[in-house]
């Protein structure tokens, strides 16, 4: 068992785990417990009654948080000719457009954090699957990270302005940031609400009874604090 130290203690005997906090509760404490001295990212943890074996209980999807992540997003795109010119004007950090750049990917190179892809280069971008697919990087046309170059400078503003891909993993969770601690709550709680709708638009059709089993919040750094599941699955936009 992984041992804690004395902060994270001390923020811990502050939450009650016994008790389900409302969002809005638990987004509060968790800025107020937070203890390091960064700007630490604030996290929803679902578990879903999913099956996650089965094709017809994947949920995944992605969503354009309201309020961003607060954090600066390095995006890269693969495209070449005039599509690598509307990623350029459209604010794109890199244009991986020829051989040398993707070989550059290939020996270790990944100072990005979104990477998007044009149909046309995906038969060269999937030589690096071994690269990008382990780290989340690899463009999907499901994930909305290829796109057509008529389609890059929206998508590549999304991605700016606080674009999170989630995906139930093989336990049945779903796990993504909503923004910082800096944060007012009420923005994070915006976040909050648009991630959660998603979740619950898009439960699978197979699934009886309680679709969303647990929530919680947590901070980088922090303790789990323990949502009540039911008004989680109710958050509606203002």
């Amino acid at each position: 068992m992984a041992k804690h130290g004395k902060k994270y203690l001390e923020a811990l005997e502050q939450v009650d785990q016994e008790h389900l906090y409302t969002p809005e509760e638990a987004l509060k404490l968790a800025q107020e417990v937070s203890y390091v001295n960064f700007d630490e990212t604030v996290e929803i943890h679902a578990r879903l009654n999913v099956d996650p074996r089965h094709a017809d209980q994947l949920v995944r999807d992605v969503v354009v948080l309201p309020h961003g992540l607060g954090k600066t997003v390095r995006v890269l795109v693969f495209a070449q000719g005039e599509d690598a010119q509307l990623a350029r004007e459209a604010g794109a950090d890199y244009i991986a457009d020829d051989d040398e750049f993707i070989k550059k990917i290939e020996g270790g190179w990944l100072e990005f954090d979104i990477a998007l892809a044009t149909p046309s280069m995906m038969g060269k971008v999937g030589r690096l699957g071994r690269v990008l697919g382990p780290r989340g990087l690899m463009p999907n046309p499901k994930a909305g990270t290829m796109a057509p170059g008529d389609a890059l400078p929206r998508v590549i503003k999304e991605s700016k302005a606080g674009r999170v891909e989630y995906r139930v993993d093989n336990t049945s969770n779903i796990h993504a940031p909503i923004g910082k601690v800096s944060f007012d709550t009420e923005k994070l709680l915006d976040n909050m609400t648009v991630l959660m709708e998603s979740i619950v638009h898009n439960r699978p059709a197979v699934t009886k009874g309680r679709y969303i089993k647990r929530v919680a919040i947590s901070t980088s750094m922090g303790p789990g604090i323990s949502v009540d599941p039911a008004q989680a699955a109710k958050m509606e936009a203002q």
